[in-house]
């Protein structure tokens, strides 16, 4: 494939900044953007960490764009303060009525606004959708996701093949391109992507595969090439 010259930070500036107006959820006169050699750094003030996170979205979804250090400090407006009872309670909830997610098997604690989810699910998808059914609740500050993953017993051979067909399916990437090493359940993969949806496709296309508890991503986006 012929290659590329990368993009200038000018313009990877630029482009990340546009991106950012066209996201409804975020306000862009919330987020700096300063670019170096293909890197975004993020910086601001926001109400929540949803829109900390759908800034940071944004600029992964720019091409070029190689890597995202999110700086954006979450602070809640006195109109938009929970307790953390409050919190716990609607993160409960949130949990209940997530059909993707094992509930009963997920303990929550909430500290200052930033919610911890403990506990064992079956699958790293669950794991992912845990988080996605809590981080945009008002009042929430941060999430850490400490949800282990116990996957139900396959063989090793299967796992494989079951990932290959997963990223030829689902990512929309060659999957011929990527380097996959299975131990125990984790998947580690390496190789190339042309950007970070396609990095994130190949992360969850493997993720959601039955028997796999941990995903190690160590692919490179290279969008020059």
């Amino acid at each position: 494939m012929k290659a590329r010259s990368r993009k200038p930070d000018a313009q990877l500036q630029t482009d990340v900044q546009n991106e950012l107006r066209r996201d409804t959820r975020v306000n862009v006169t919330d987020v700096g953007v300063s670019a170096r050699e293909g890197v975004i750094t993020l910086t601001g003030n926001v109400d929540s960490w949803a829109k900390r996170y759908a800034a940071q979205q944004a600029a992964h979804r720019v091409a070029g764009v190689l890597d995202v250090a999110n700086d954006i400090e979450v602070h809640i407006p006195g109109s938009l303060e929970r307790t953390d009872a409050d919190i716990a309670k609607t993160a409960r909830q949130a949990l209940e009525w997530d059909v993707r997610v094992p509930e009963q098997e997920i303990q929550t604690t909430v500290a200052r606004g930033i919610i911890t989810l403990e506990g064992t699910v079956s699958y790293w998808s669950q794991r992912a959708d845990a988080e996605e059914a809590v981080r945009n609740l008002a009042g929430v500050r941060g999430v850490n996701n400490f949800l282990s993953v116990t996957p139900p017993k396959v063989s090793p051979a299967d796992v494989r093949r079951s990932v290959t067909d997963a990223l030829t399916r689902q990512a929309q990437v060659e999957a011929q391109r990527f380097e996959i090493a299975l131990t125990d359940g984790r998947v580690t993969l390496k190789g190339s992507v042309h950007s970070w949806a396609e990095r994130q496709a190949a992360v969850s296309a493997a993720g959601a595969t039955p028997g796999v508890c941990a995903v190690d991503d160590e692919l490179r986006v290279e969008p020059w090439r």
